[in-house]
């Protein structure tokens, strides 16, 4: 692991190769788990102010949902996410017409409609955060979900940290994300 400021990043970030391949995965992370998407507390503030405007392109599954238990909820493991639609499916969701599911936050926000991108665990899928007191812990979160990405990301040479710059970028900084790319030059020589 490498230490940044106060995160503790996985070698596994450094090491894997990911990129999203929507047209295999028919966007399966923002359906099967047994778990919402992870929320940090403002942003439950933030869906609840936007639903409105994001509501249109959402399923009448997630709407009904939403209306009824709200954006977000507490899971089985104390941790704030997103509601579901059946225990299985985050309830902003929907399919375009290649029957691939897609985000409706993000939708709403390239439609220029809110200025909110979308929940940054969903941005940073598949690295998960975990906070501790003094230090955030970034991992990778291996599934066989996203088999496809790690192919697609062998593929084109692309490293995870990469594929996630912007999500990095977002969460941390710009001046984190430069360190990472130092750290990824040095990672042969701290390894040995």
């Amino acid at each position: 692991m490498i230490q940044i400021d106060k995160t503790i990043v996985s070698f596994d970030v450094f090491n894997k190769a990911f990129v999203c391949d929507l047209d295999v995965c028919k966007g399966a992370c923002c359906v099967h788990g047994d778990a919402g998407a992870p929320l940090e507390t403002e942003e439950v503030d933030i869906l609840n102010k936007i639903y409105p405007k994001v509501k249109k392109h959402m399923t009448d599954e997630g709407i009904s949902v939403v209306e009824s238990q709200g954006v977000s909820m507490i899971d089985k493991d104390g941790d704030l996410v997103t509601t579901l639609v059946n225990n299985s499916e985050c309830v902003f969701t929907y399919k375009n017409d290649a029957g691939v599911v897609l985000c409706a936050i993000e939708k709403a926000f390239r439609n220029k409609e809110i200025d909110f991108y979308k929940p940054i665990s969903c941005h940073l899928y598949p690295i998960r955060i975990t906070k501790y007191e003094t230090f955030d812990a970034v991992n990778y979160e291996s599934n066989e979900l996203c088999n496809c990405a790690r192919i697609k990301g062998e593929r084109l040479g692309v490293p995870m940290f990469r594929f996630l710059k912007e999500p990095l970028s977002a969460k941390y900084g710009e001046e984190f994300y430069e360190q990472l790319e130092i750290a990824a030059q040095e990672l042969p020589n701290l390894k040995k």
